[in-house]
């Protein structure tokens, strides 16, 4: 696998000092809530709200914000019911996004996005034209500062990894998306916490374009990224 293209690991990381927290609290708080009705409030028994959670946590977001989040998504709070859209994307050279969206309003979502689009020279694909170019998987990075990379390796493949990949000191260890908590226990076990994890769409073969061209992308990722109805994007990019 060539390495794992999720818009996270080609962009600088906003902080809270870069986004308002309203829209970075109101993201997590979909994404919660879209957990629990999916897949039930007990974190142990639901990787995504587990993820969802340590994510809000990471951000510093209140308790009682993931609480009412929580509480909204088993339907224990009146409010508005979110929707989990996928969205298909072809930008320009070869490169294929997928936008994971969360909405109260289906219309409006596909609407501005599709405006998004047109601005950087981008389009909405067809269901399935673009998703299977990617592979959902659990994934995992450790930093191998300080560390022989061939034991880190070996431990890896031990705590359970279907795959890896290097990013100069950077490991990523790749997972099905039902294991990433189990790899991410048997690597706690061996001393080795993961600085991060979650539920990825992972590119199959991604591709290379050039420095002009890229820089055209971010763009058009950073303008995905402040919509506050996109919750993660994922590229082929290499």
């Amino acid at each position: 696998m060539s390495g794992h293209s999720h818009w996270a690991g080609i962009k600088h990381k906003k902080g809270l000092e870069d986004v308002k927290r309203g829209k970075v609290f109101s993201k997590l708080g979909k994404m919660i809530s879209v957990a629990v009705r999916d897949q039930g409030g007990d974190p142990d028994t639901n990787p995504r709200l587990r993820v969802a959670i340590e994510k809000a946590h990471e951000e510093n977001m209140p308790n009682e914000n993931i609480e009412r989040a929580i509480k909204r998504g088993a339907g224990e709070i009146e409010g508005v019911k979110f929707e989990q859209i996928v969205l298909e994307i072809v930008a320009p050279d070869g490169v294929a996004i997928l936008a994971e969206t969360i909405t109260d309003n289906k219309n409006r979502t596909l609407s501005e996005i599709k405006r998004i689009l047109s601005e950087h020279n981008a389009k909405l694909a067809s269901e399935g034209s673009v998703k299977w170019m990617f592979s959902q998987k659990g994934v995992a990075s450790l930093n191998s500062a300080g560390r022989d990379k061939e034991g880190l390796e070996l431990t890896a493949i031990d705590a359970g990894a279907e795959d890896i990949a290097w990013d100069e000191d950077l490991l990523t260890i790749y997972t099905a998306p039902e294991n990433i908590e189990i790899l991410k226990q048997n690597l706690e076990q061996k001393n080795l916490p993961a600085e991060s994890s979650e539920i990825a769409w992972v590119p199959q073969n991604p591709v290379q374009i050039d420095l002009g061209q890229r820089e055209k992308l971010e763009k058009l990722l950073e303008a995905l990224d402040d919509y506050e109805d996109v919750q993660e994007i994922y590229s082929n990019l290499k």
